[in-house]
């Protein structure tokens, strides 16, 4: 009876029921730990349904291909690392190295709380493609154009070193391989399993290390 086509059909659609919203958000959280385990091209619509639990043409059928399904992901993904914690920008930070620093925190809290996106940038920003097109101007360019003014000013006031921005940008977001290749990690003595609050702990420390490392006066 386990395997009758009736409790099969059950199991598949499973993810579909209740609040449409919930739904949408289910199925999108499911294809991001696909993506970001697997890779675009490991990740088949085949694939796809049998992590969703629903069926080879869903996908299609409901995002047109698989390319609009992992947009659709990425877009889920940003606005939930970007709304994460509050605004990292606005009028609260008058002083352009106190949201320099709120900036660089919260990247490290977002990374902590929500691996997946940035396994997926880290993934895809070796080779040029469509996906990597879509990842700068949704994701990572709107972040930069925020932080970009106040870097400039920094520099001019001497606080932070003059160097050009995509290297600034990689001493910024490259250790937060720190916190999303964790089985590396656990090979230098990481505990497993670590809770949330390690993992957000973990992040902070990082941040710490970085911003020394960028600003060339003590930050807070």
């Amino acid at each position: 009876m386990a395997n009758s086509p009736g409790r099969r059909a059950a199991s598949r659609t499973s993810v579909l029921d209740g609040d449409p919203a919930e739904v949408e958000q289910r199925i999108l959280r499911r294809g991001l730990d696909a993506f970001a385990e697997l890779g675009y091209n490991a990740t088949t619509v085949r694939v796809l349904a049998h992590r969703l639990g629903v069926s080879h043409n869903f996908i299609s059928v409901r995002y047109g291909s698989k390319l609009a399904f992992w947009r659709a992901v990425v877009d889920f993904a940003s606005a939930e690392v970007l709304e994460f914690d509050g605004p990292a920008f606005g009028d609260d930070y008058d002083d352009d190295q106190d949201l320099i620093v709120a900036a660089v925190r919260k990247i490290y809290r977002k990374s902590a709380h929500l691996p997946q996106l940035h396994r997926i940038v880290a993934d895809e920003a070796a080779r040029e493609s469509e996906r990597l097109d879509y990842l700068f101007e949704r994701y990572i360019q709107p972040f930069m154009e925020n932080v970009e003014p106040s870097i400039e000013r920094l520099v001019a006031k001497g606080v932070m070193p003059p160097v050009p921005m995509h290297l600034l940008y990689f001493a910024v977001m490259g250790p937060t391989s720190g916190l999303i290749q964790q089985p590396l990690a656990r090979r230098f003595g990481r505990p497993e399993p670590s809770s949330d609050e390690d993992d957000l702990h973990y992040g902070q420390v990082l941040a710490g290390l970085v911003l020394t490392g960028i600003m060339q006066r003590p930050t807070a």
